[in-house]
């Protein structure tokens, strides 16, 4: 008898390596009084419109934490979890696990620990933006701090001449044209094209904007000092 194969709409896929070079041991440092990690599984779980949640971890103490957490749990091998690994590898290696299981999902969604603001709201509206706008993916975004436009490089002599452009020089911020960075929070893609560009970067993509709040991306502990700080600010 064949296994029985099992589609679910969309997977949810975190990836935390037990490894970080610039913030040891990133993903199971405490913050608001739980876990890194666990921040993002609790808001995927509450989203209740993710058919599957799956850990995709080399550290034992990380997959055991998911596995409390009551979800599914992928063990990546050591060279999927290097310094220099792309995160699109350890993406590929769960679906792979998946359909090995015989598990075939529509979309996939990337949720990264390293943002831990981003609210079960936020993956319930990038989702919605999916489906309603029928793109093939959606990226979230936020609006950035300070306007590129006034921005430039500098040589050795620190001339600032042509720092700023001319149409730009006596415009005031309000009026420049709102500009939006990658925040990292939240990637989709349909499964099928997800593993033929083995990008989130393709053609028929849409944003998702997130508040600049919900956007704080954990890569040093100032960044983990002031991601607490605004919990405890804004709840």
């Amino acid at each position: 008898m064949l296994p029985r194969t099992r589609k679910v709409d969309t997977v949810a896929i975190i990836p935390a390596r037990g490894g970080s070079k610039r913030l040891p041991g990133k993903n199971l440092l405490p913050i608001g009084g739980k876990p890194l990690i666990e921040w993002t599984i609790d808001a995927a779980l509450n989203s209740n419109v993710l058919d599957l949640i799956v850990v995709s971890s080399d550290d034992e103490a990380i997959l055991a934490l998911a596995s409390r957490k009551g979800v599914r749990v992928v063990t990546r091998p050591a060279e999927l979890a290097r310094d220099d690994s792309p995160t699109s590898e350890a993406l590929l290696h769960a679906l792979k696990e998946l359909e090995c299981e015989h598990i075939f999902p529509q979309t996939v969604m990337l949720l990264q620990p390293s943002s831990p603001l981003r609210a079960s709201d936020d993956i319930v509206k990038s989702l919605a933006v999916m489906v309603e706008e029928k793109c093939n993916s959606v990226i979230s975004v936020c609006e950035v701090d300070h306007s590129p436009l006034w921005c430039n490089t500098l040589d050795e002599s620190k001339c600032m001449d042509s720092f700023i452009s001319t149409d730009i020089k006596n415009k005031r911020s309000q009026d420049l044209p709102v500009f939006y960075r990658l925040n990292g929070a939240i990637y989709i893609a349909t499964t099928e094209i997800y593993k033929k560009e083995k990008s989130f970067f393709v053609e028929n993509s849409r944003a998702y904007i997130m508040s600049r709040a919900r956007s704080v991306d954990i890569d040093t502990a100032d960044d983990l000092r002031f991601a607490e700080f605004v919990m405890q600010r804004f709840g």
